[in-house]
């Protein structure tokens, strides 16, 4: 039996169990209902039994059966300002994509790495990490690989070999893009999700500004601790590789087209319209204008500015590409924490974890960013999101603390994990190329999570002191 097939059983055994066991005497019969759907959609987003998207419709399913809300509030659950931030990020990701500005970017930095293989890895890794700040770590791994491997051959690395800087570079890729999709609200679906349930269940405001000032310093000492990781792992130094040639490989991007000379203004605007959100804010009625109303307005111009050669910089066939099933699965996630709200299992729940009043805050951020990645490993980074942060946010109510202190640092966990060639998109990807040795990659993905603790809430309680 395969864990698709385990799961799908267990889930459905325990939900039905629960289902016909009387409720605890410290638990109303609704709270222990929704209890029972938590732990239904959180086994078969872990092991993925049923597509993560189908899993997504069960709130508006359940909730009205278990008398927690009518059909018509369930459905209203599954909306979020946020959705269109993920849709106009899309928008914005695929143009990109597909004038071929990503690759320009990559090319341009990499053009300046020196000639020692810690200078070309680093570079290659900060240029997947910028990518990856404005596109899914997924695309960016996909335009970065085939530069790497061209590198590679041209410096005299054989194919299959996973010595030295030949995996180093791989596995640099794939991690920093990983590393990268965390410094902006766009720069992965897992942030998105996180950041709205934060919003929702704590009555918080994370916006682009607020993540990015969280963010950035986690992608900041996360590319160097990683690179010095690989560099360490690998043994880089102990092999020789000929810089000077991979540099003479990685070639020029060429003239700027029409089409790239027309989106970068395109996307000037956009990232300018979310630092200045608080100001356009100031003028607007109230409510009026959101981080999503600034990437729609981005979106739309693609579909009315042309390229240059007939046709517009994005049209709907291209456009139809944007992650729906994700959109659809974060509303999942929205009805299910409003469901654990409504029944009454998070004021449950808070009560039960109140006797960590007690226990320091350092204390429970360790053992919940540690929990949170070991679980993401195994896990999907947007199916652990959805599942942690309504516990988290009973955590933060039971415990009284700061909301930023614990909710940032278990959203960023959620999408650090770095052992497994199936762990992630990026991972999946730097394996095919068969330079990775996996107990290396073992290896350095265990002590990068490992790293990531300190780094996550170190990174995220410094900002939050300064900007308290």
């Amino acid at each position: 039996m395969n864990a698709q097939r385990a799961g799908l059983i267990a889930g459905l055994t325990v939900f039905v169990a629960m289902l016909l066991i009387p409720a605890p005497e410290s638990m109303g019969t609704q709270a222990w209902h929704v209890a029972a759907l938590t732990l239904l959609m959180a086994t078969w987003w872990m092991t993925q039994a049923v597509p993560l998207t189908a899993t997504a419709l069960l709130p508006f399913l359940a909730l009205p059966v278990m008398d927690v809300m009518t059909a018509k509030e369930a459905a209203g659950q599954y909306y979020s300002p946020i959705l269109f931030l993920i849709l106009g990020g899309a928008f914005l990701a695929l143009a990109i994509e597909r004038v071929g500005l990503h690759r320009r970017l990559a090319l341009a930095i990499i053009g300046m790495a020196g000639k020692s293989a810690w200078g070309i890895l680093l570079a290659f890794m900060i240029a997947t990490a910028i990518l990856s700040m404005l596109i899914s770590n997924t695309s960016s791994s996909l335009i970065m690989i085939p530069i790497a491997l061209a590198v590679l051959a041209a410096g005299g690395v054989r194919e299959r070999e996973t010595d030295g800087f030949a995996g180093a570079l791989i596995m640099g890729v794939a991690f920093a893009a990983s590393i990268g999709g965390l410094g902006t609200l766009v720069g992965s679906p897992t942030n998105a999700i996180a950041a709205g349930l934060i919003n929702k269940t704590l009555s918080m405001d994370i916006d682009f500004v607020r993540w990015l000032m969280f963010g950035m310093p986690i992608v900041i000492i996360g590319i160097p601790v990683c690179a010095a990781i690989l560099v360490m792992v690998q043994k880089v130094g102990r092999h020789s590789f000929d810089g000077k040639d991979a540099q003479a490989a990685i070639g020029s991007p060429g003239p700027w087209s029409i089409a790239e000379k027309r989106l970068v203004p395109v996307v000037a605007l956009v990232v300018l319209g979310w630092l200045s959100l608080p100001l356009i804010k100031s003028v607007l009625p109230d409510g009026a204008a959101t981080d999503g109303t600034i990437a729609i307005i981005g979106g739309l111009l693609l579909f009315i500015l042309p390229d240059g050669t007939g046709r517009p910089l994005l049209n709907w066939d291209e456009a139809d590409r944007a992650p729906w099933g994700v959109i659809m699965m974060f509303g999942g996630g929205l009805a299910l924490a409003a469901g654990i709200i409504e029944s009454g299992l998070a004021d449950w729940l808070g009560q039960a974890l109140s006797p960590l009043q007690t226990v320091p805050v350092i204390v429970i951020a360790i053992a919940l960013v540690a929990l949170v990645i070991l679980v993401t490993e195994f896990a999907s980074n947007v199916a652990t999101a959805s599942g942690i942060m309504p516990v988290v946010a009973s955590l933060i109510l039971a415990t009284g603390v700061d909301p930023v202190l614990l909710a940032m640092p278990a959203a960023m966990a959620a999408s650090w994990g770095f052992m497994l060639p199936s762990g992630t998109g990026p991972n999946a990807i730097a394996w095919s190329t068969n330079h990775i040795a996996l107990p290396r990659m073992l290896k350095s993905g265990f002590l990068l999570d490992l790293a990531g603790i300190p780094i996550i809430i170190g990174g995220i309680w410094m900002v939050s002191f300064v900007i308290s």
